[in-house]
């Protein structure tokens, strides 16, 4: 049995991408083992992704060990989360549940950035990882993992858990930095690149808008006002009006927020649901715009060939992500959200690129499931 950990169901474009890609890998590679996704809401993840594998189950029982330690001290969380893990009676309404994990051969924390000092009962998922294999006699491994930002003083605490791992790869270089040599760690980047395809893209039944939003209005370093009038003025530097501009949820109702505040100043704007892109792919292609608050939109825009701006709204978390897609090629321009940029006039990944990290990801792949 596998048993794969991501945050997904909540849901977040990004995430749900994530573990479909793998859930549609294990369903191409081994079809018949029983896999199960451990995440923050199993109900609405069923939904979104229980077709893909067909013998997929879900549960939150590493979440509900985390929300349920005392305290949100990470070392703290982590220190109950592998005592629970080793003596369940600790936790007697998950019994059932870690009793599942304490099988899996391979006990799989997908891609993201959700283990790090902004939701600090996060830790405890590398905890239940490490007290799951140490019972089953499996592998614990993480993949396309955004570990930063770190407080210095859990530094010691991740390393330490890292050295059960017996595979980490990572998105960006703050966080192969924060493992160390704890053990050996890969750096191909996020796991969407071993997930990027046609399927995800729409086929438009009306020509692609010219330019393209998404605007966030959670984990926010700037008023939601500040964010819409910056969008704003870009838009008017760039003489942009609104019937050629369009704009995608990432996070429904997250990702409308700003939307409301600036659709009256932009007759004519287009808005695309989270259920629409998630059904009909994301509406972006060459030749577009972008500008983007969210991590996994700017990849999959400029996977498309899009060039873009992403707009960094939370230096501690979102500098690094989006630095690490301008680091592998996608070409946008960084902004703080501050002052207008230039409208880019060229962007989006080299084919080749893409080609190469798809081929790092399929070595990560095959690694654990041989």
């Amino acid at each position: 049995m596998y048993y794969l950990v991501g945050t997904s169901g909540f849901p977040n474009y990004g995430d749900e991408l994530i573990a479909a890609l793998w859930l549609r890998y294990l369903a191409e590679t081994d079809p018949e083992t029983e896999v199960w996704l451990d995440c923050p809401s199993p109900g609405p993840a069923a939904a979104l992704l229980g077709g893909i594998h067909p013998k997929a189950r879900f549960t939150d029982t590493f979440w509900r060990l985390c929300w349920e330690a005392p305290g949100d001290d990470p070392w703290e969380v982590t220190r109950w989360v592998r005592q629970a893990m080793h003596t369940p009676s600790m936790a007697v309404r998950w019994v059932a549940g870690i009793d599942v994990a304490a099988r899996a051969r391979v006990v799989h924390i997908i891609g993201g950035g959700y283990i790090n000092r902004i939701w600090p009962k996060h830790y405890g998922l590398m905890a239940a990882a490490v007290g799951a294999v140490q019972r089953s006699g499996g592998r614990a491994v993480m993949t396309g993992q955004g570990l930063s930002p770190l407080p210095e003083y859990v530094t010691p605490l991740v390393r330490g858990l890292a050295s059960h791992f017996e595979l980490i790869d990572v998105r960006d270089r703050p966080s192969a930095e924060l493992i160390g040599d704890a053990t050996t760690v890969s750096r191909t980047g996020d796991d969407m690149f071993f997930g990027v395809g046609p399927h995800l893209f729409r086929r438009p039944e009306e020509p692609l808008r010219e330019v393209m939003l998404c605007l966030q209005s959670d984990l926010l370093d700037m008023p939601r006002g500040a964010l819409a009038a910056f969008v704003l003025e870009t838009l008017n530097s760039w003489g942009v009006t609104g019937e050629r501009v369009g704009i995608v949820e990432g996070i429904p109702g997250a990702d409308r927020a700003v939307f409301d505040l600036i659709e009256p100043e932009l007759p004519g704007v287009r808005f695309y649901p989270f259920a629409g892109v998630w059904q009909h792919g994301l509406p972006a292609g060459p030749g577009q715009t972008w500008i983007s608050t969210r991590f996994h939109v700017h990849m999959m825009a400029a996977a498309a060939g899009a060039s873009g701006v992403a707009v960094s709204i939370n230096a501690d978390y979102y500098s690094t992500k989006h630095g690490s897609l301008i680091e592998r090629g996608s070409g946008w321009a960084l902004t703080d959200g501050l002052t207008v940029p230039e409208r880019p006039a060229s962007g989006g990944f080299d084919a080749a690129a893409l080609r190469s990290y798809a081929e790092a990801k399929a070595t990560v792949a095959a690694k654990i499931y041989p």
